[in-house]
């Protein structure tokens, strides 16, 4: 995006104070986004994953949110110009007895309150995650519907949870969806730290298909991050992924904690101001958040096959579609497997995936960016078979062989030494 964007994140004295106190307790410009695979396969949150933080927002209409997972923030937003003032309590976020979360913007000023420009003309909410929950890795996901209308700028992001000793944008900042209100059909995803800030975050936007607006209906915005990698999907549809490849050079800094943020901004460089065609009150609704583990943690090591060769990517090359083989064991990361609770087997931080998620034996596998599809599903039974659920077939050395380069597919089980492996967990 070359819109001007100067930092949107900063309420900076609270969200400081509130990073140093969880630490003391213990449009962006770019290079192109990689593209989901052409043969048009989704993504989806795989339901073997262990989750690790949930809000569903049941509870009584009117009620406040759940104070142990969220805190609200309050104040206006300088940094970015936006018109709003941030309340405390549940006037501007409070559930509504329906299982949501609603965070409202009005045109308001009930309690006088002050802002960079003079007295507010508008209220709204922002909650965060800061001294309650923070993750390193997995899939970040939210169910919502945005709001619409000129100068609407909702959110859900992370920061970097070291922003009160380093700053932003050290500290980092993943967006996983943002809208702005003169893009009703378009929401964007963006990466920001050292040297790629601001209207320089490295991202993309994805287009609701059939001129759909992303106020028409709920939409689950994800991103599944691992080491060295993050990719962004829009109900299950993966339209970008990042790699520190993408930053020319400059600090890749998404390797430890953050911590979440949902927030419904009012006008502000980028959205620009409400006019008169904007309606108030305009409501953000949120289904749930949740975060899910998936194979991103560090860790691995090698899976054996026949001949006690090891499962290899071919020259240890991560490009998507790069064949997955036999080789003798040597150690390297292109031999480092990690078998996840999400049901993904990983290398190189990319899936082992059934090449364009076909079923038929003899479908080679390969190496892909990681997108929940049931081509990168695997089940591990103490049998020592690999199995492809969604295939009903078994990881298999081709021929039987055992030699160095032998390609590895998929192939009626049989139980047969070729489909027999050994996985260090």
């Amino acid at each position: 995006m070359d819109f001007p964007r100067p930092p949107r994140r900063l309420l900076l004295p609270l969200v400081v104070v509130l990073a140093l106190a969880s630490l003391s307790t213990g449009p962006a410009r770019g290079a192109p986004a990689h593209p989901a695979e052409p043969s048009g396969r989704t993504a989806a949150a795989a339901p073997s994953a262990a989750v690790t933080f949930s809000d569903d927002f049941d509870g009584p209409a009117g009620a406040a949110v759940d104070s142990g997972k969220w805190q609200i923030e309050t104040g206006d937003n300088v940094s970015n110009h936006e018109r709003q003032y941030y309340t405390a309590g549940n006037r501007n976020a409070a559930l509504d007895g329906q299982g949501h979360l609603v965070i409202t913007a009005r045109r308001e000023n009930p309690g006088n309150y002050q802002c960079w420009y003079g007295r507010c003309e508008y209220t709204s909410a922002r909650l965060n995650t800061a001294g309650r929950f923070t993750t390193t890795y997995g899939r970040v996901e939210a169910r919502m519907k945005v709001p619409r209308g000129q100068g609407m700028w909702p959110a859900f992001w992370m920061l970097g949870n070291d922003i009160g000793q380093v700053g932003w944008p050290a500290s980092g900042e993943i967006d996983v969806m943002e809208n702005v209100g003169f893009e009703p059909s378009t929401v964007h995803g963006t990466l920001h730290g050292p040297g790629y800030s601001g209207s320089g975050g490295i991202g993309a936007g994805y287009t609701l298909p059939g001129g759909q607006a992303s106020a028409d209906a709920f939409h689950t915005f994800a991103v599944d991050w691992s080491p060295n990698a993050i990719t962004w999907s829009v109900d299950g549809t993966v339209y970008q992924r990042r790699t520190p490849a993408d930053l020319g050079g400059r600090p890749w800094v998404f390797d430890k904690p953050f911590f979440l943020i949902l927030n419904l901004a009012v006008g502000g460089y980028w959205p620009g101001d409400p006019d008169g065609s904007t309606v108030f009150p305009q409501r953000l609704l949120v289904d749930h958040v949740r975060v899910s583990t998936n194979t991103g943690q560090p860790g691995g090591g090698p899976i054996t096959g026949i001949g006690g060769k090891c499962v290899d990517v071919a020259g240890g090359n991560a490009a998507n579609g790069t064949p997955v083989q036999l080789h003798d064991c040597n150690g390297t990361p292109a031999q480092q497997w990690t078998v996840g609770a999400d049901g993904t087997i990983r290398a190189l931080g990319k899936c082992l995936d059934v090449a364009a998620g076909k079923t038929a034996d003899g479908t080679p596998v390969q190496l892909y960016d990681c997108n929940g599809t049931p081509a990168q599903q695997w089940a591990v039974p103490a049998a020592r078979d690999i199995v492809n659920p969604q295939a009903d077939k078994c990881l298999d050395a081709t021929g039987g062989s055992s030699a160095n380069g032998t390609r590895l597919q998929i192939w009626t089980c049989t139980g047969a030494a070729h489909q027999k492996w050994t996985v260090t967990r």
